[in-house]
């Protein structure tokens, strides 16, 4: 065995220590950014990057400002592609009152997001679920409710109700708002999201810790239904080192729930002000470190309201959808200690047996997981399109999600260097 002399040992060992330090410092550095776009986007002054107050429209101007910092250039002279959408939106009081007490918006209930609003007193009748499934006996019980003075609203217990059991009430609550209020009991975790529609009376949301056969309810509910509401996607876009007609794209929704009342609001810090922080950390590496691909990124809005923002896009391309060489949309990047899934990975069997060779290769993540289509993100449109294409999400202990609770401060973003490592290299190596 070659040897080296004591002192070339002691500087060899001195440069792998400093070349050691500095990828450390590095590494910090970047989780330290994405962190700060994160805090940024899921702060108050970002609405929950909704339609109350333009939220999203904020987070856009945002998402812009950090593209030129770090030197992208606009696509076609604009960094911008607008679209229209109708949505449901929840402005500024948002109050509950049960039996006196004021119950926590987010907490205690969620008020559906195609909810009416109003001034109102409810006094809810409890149906048995056995006589909301027969036709018969509910509609004597709205009759009876309607032409009485003691109930003026319907309570429905969905607890522990089975899944084949839940398919059978599914929209019955949505018709029933359509005649009078509706109180849905539930002992499920919340779950909010974004509706274009507006119902003709209240539908309220409520922890069966809270409802009890003799509660009334005080509501005091503003609500606005917006119709053509401009939203924006945002671009950026990075030439190849060389020409090329070949274009990677790099996706994340920007996009969130927005608020429930002006004292309320969803930060959204997983879903996706982590993976917005992610594809700006993709652009800053590529535009430091340019690959034989072009490299379009795109920031979307109106995922939420139903993959709109990449829905218009695919319908009006700003490229040439056949151009695109692979599409990797990032949404729920925050965690990974337990790897990532990949949605389209069966569709796309070659490109994915290449992101585990590489996971493999280099022991990054623990386990990279194979997922069939889905309709779940903004790939999905592209899908349809027959444009080449994985959403990556991280798998981890947070299971905050569309809640009060998914905050920047429950992120971990401990595998943020392996998954950047694994998207760099996966864009290195793209055989299309």
């Amino acid at each position: 065995m070659f040897k080296l002399p004591s002192m070339l040992m002691k500087q060899g060992l001195f440069v792998l220590l400093f070349i050691s330090v500095v990828y450390s410092n590095q590494t910090f550095a970047q989780i330290e950014e994405v962190q700060r776009i994160t805090k940024t986007l899921c702060s108050p002054e970002f609405h929950g990057r909704g339609y109350v107050n333009k939220g999203d429209s904020l987070a856009a101007e945002f998402i812009v400002a950090e593209f030129k910092k770090i030197g992208l250039k606009p696509l076609k002279k604009s960094y911008f592609q607008s679209f229209k959408l109708d949505v449901n939106t929840f402005p500024n009081k948002m109050s509950i009152q049960h039996n006196g007490r004021t119950l926590t918006p987010g907490v205690h209930y969620l008020v559906d997001p195609a909810s009416a609003g109003g001034k109102l007193e409810l006094h809810p009748k409890l149906i048995p679920i056995e006589t909301a499934l027969n036709v018969e006996k509910l509609i004597e019980e709205i009759k009876s409710i309607s032409n009485g003075k003691e109930y003026n609203a319907i309570a429905l217990n969905f607890v522990n109700l089975s899944a084949d059991t839940l398919k059978k009430v599914a929209g019955l609550k949505e018709e029933l708002a359509g005649m009078m209020p509706v109180i849905e009991i539930t002992n499920q975790k919340f779950t909010w999201s974004v509706s274009d529609q507006q119902l003709k009376n209240p539908l309220i949301q409520i922890q069966d810790s809270i409802f009890s056969k003799t509660s009334s309810f005080t509501i005091s509910i503003d609500v606005q239904l917006i119709k053509n509401y401009t939203s924006r996607n945002v671009f950026a876009y990075l030439p190849a080192k060389k020409k090329s007609k070949k274009t990677v794209v790099y996706t994340a929704h920007y996009d969130h729930l927005g608020r429930m009342g002006a004292e309320t609001y969803f930060p959204g810090a997983n879903d996706n002000a982590s993976g917005t922080a992610m594809l700006l950390s993709m652009a800053k590496y590529f535009k430091e470190n340019p690959v034989d691909y072009n490299i379009l990124f795109i920031a979307f809005a109106g995922e939420e309201a139903g993959l709109l923002g990449s829905k218009h896009f695919v319908e009006h391309p700003l490229v040439k959808l056949n151009k695109i060489s692979f599409l990797l949309n990032l949404d729920i990047m925050g965690s990974g200690e337990d790897g990532i899934t990949v949605v389209n990975a069966t569709l796309f069997e070659n490109e994915f047996k290449q992101l585990q060779a590489i996971n493999a290769e280099k022991n990054l993540l623990k386990q990279v997981k194979s997922r069939g289509p889905a309709a779940n993100s903004d790939h999905y449109w592209f899908t349809q399109m027959g444009v080449p294409a994985f959403f990556i999400y991280t798998m981890g202990p947070n299971k905050n999600y569309h809640d009060v609770f998914d905050t920047q401060a429950n992120l971990s973003f401990v595998e943020y260097e392996d998954i950047t490592t694994l998207l760099v290299e996966f864009t290195k190596h793209l055989k299309r």
